[in-house]
């Protein structure tokens, strides 16, 4: 990670960037393990004082649905943020959806929890390490010319200074 003293400033080039490569990688897993972290807390804080209402979905999407429920003390909401695990959800469909009842704004699909969002985060982890590895094959190749080019300007110059010396 350090490198040594004797290495030429290409190769300290190169050692940066395949440090930076794997950085890279690990701060896309971490990411993916922070996503499926905060899903388990919004379940938890949802079932740690959780109401049920019906809801109807007002706009649905890959990752974000808009819907509308009323609480049982017939309060209307709109959570800014959409509903949690909104996969699967067609504009204008009745659902019933599970809530934290301090704070109605986090809600999910009721039967829904956070073990659907492992497969995408771990989806993502995976991508993020055969780009990491693919651009690491990409600088080892790179690396290898560059060598065999110093090593050919090493021997270039060997025989210009032998013929030098006839």
């Amino acid at each position: 990670m350090f490198g040594d003293g004797t290495e030429t400033r290409s190769q300290r080039v190169i050692r940066r960037v395949r440090v930076g490569i794997i950085l890279g990688a690990a701060l896309v897993t971490f990411q993916s393990v922070l996503l499926v972290l905060g899903a388990w807390e919004n379940d938890r804080r949802i079932e740690a004082d959780m109401g049920v209402a019906a809801a109807e979905v007002l706009d649905a999407g890959p990752r974000r649905s808009t819907i509308e429920f009323v609480t049982p003390d017939r309060v209307t909401y709109r959570p800014e943020l959409g509903v949690l695990y909104p996969s699967e959800l067609d504009t204008g469909m009745r659902i019933y959806v599970e809530y934290d009842r301090s704070d109605p704004d986090l809600v999910r699909v009721q039967h829904r929890n956070a073990a659907l969002s492992i497969i995408p985060a771990g989806s993502i982890a995976v991508l993020g390490w055969l780009i990491a590895g693919t651009a690491l094959l990409v600088v080892a190749v790179i690396a290898r010319r560059i060598e065999e080019g110093d090593g050919q300007d090493q021997d270039d110059a060997t025989s210009l200074s032998s013929q030098s010396l006839s």
